[in-house]
């Protein structure tokens, strides 16, 4: 089911995938440069409502209205503000998450929302090449329990990169920004997104 939202930023797109016996809401958006097709938002959408989490697929407003490149950081955090009633309608916590670019939006903007935890898919700790733009203090300044799904081959920062925190981190080994995982890898592709799904699966666990 897709629902339209008007936001302050323009109208974005919200895509329910509903729990029968709902725990938890699980807002996911997509990143800067893709949209809510990507494979780890599409495999959590699939895996999560068994498990008790509805997933809603957020659409930022630049990507409903055609356009290729995202707007800056303050924007984009207009958008997630503008959808962030009709994902705590149900009544229920509301775990903000987003991959990328979404994942930055939705460290930043967590506590001042009232999100119950935050799941970063791919947070881009740096620009790829850029290990001295270091984006850590929004990660680290989520203040709400945080999980964060890192491909061990992530330009934008491996693993080892993140600083020490409060935060859980999970290595998708071989995993690139995408967590596309190449052909001589020890793990295929669906093992890969078995990682994901059953990692976050078990995280989501432990929130109520």
């Amino acid at each position: 089911m897709s629902e339209i939202i008007e936001t302050d930023a323009g109208t974005a797109r919200i895509t329910w995938h509903t729990a029968k016996k709902a725990r938890l809401v699980l807002a996911v958006s997509h990143g800067a440069g893709g949209g809510v097709d990507a494979r780890d938002l599409q495999a959590l959408a699939a895996v999560l409502p068994g498990h008790g989490v509805t997933v809603a697929l957020v659409e930022q407003p630049w990507r409903v209205a055609g356009k290729k490149v995202a707007p800056a950081p303050k924007t984009l955090d207009v958008g997630w503000r503008g959808i962030w009633a009709a994902v705590a309608k149900p009544g229920l916590p509301v775990v903000s998450g987003g991959r990328s670019a979404g994942a930055r939006v939705a460290c930043r903007t967590a506590t001042e929302l009232g999100a119950a935890a935050v799941l970063a898919l791919s947070f881009p700790l740096h620009p790829p090449g850029k290990p001295e733009k270091s984006r850590a203090g929004e990660l680290l300044g989520a203040g709400v329990p945080t999980l964060v799904v890192q491909g061990g081959n992530d330009p934008f920062g491996k693993p080892a990169e993140f600083p020490e925190g409060t935060f859980e981190l999970v290595e998708v080994p071989y995993g690139d920004h995408g967590f596309a995982v190449p052909k001589r890898a020890e793990i295929g592709q669906e093992e890969a997104l078995e990682i994901i799904t059953g990692r976050v699966v078990e995280w989501t666990r432990t929130l109520g």
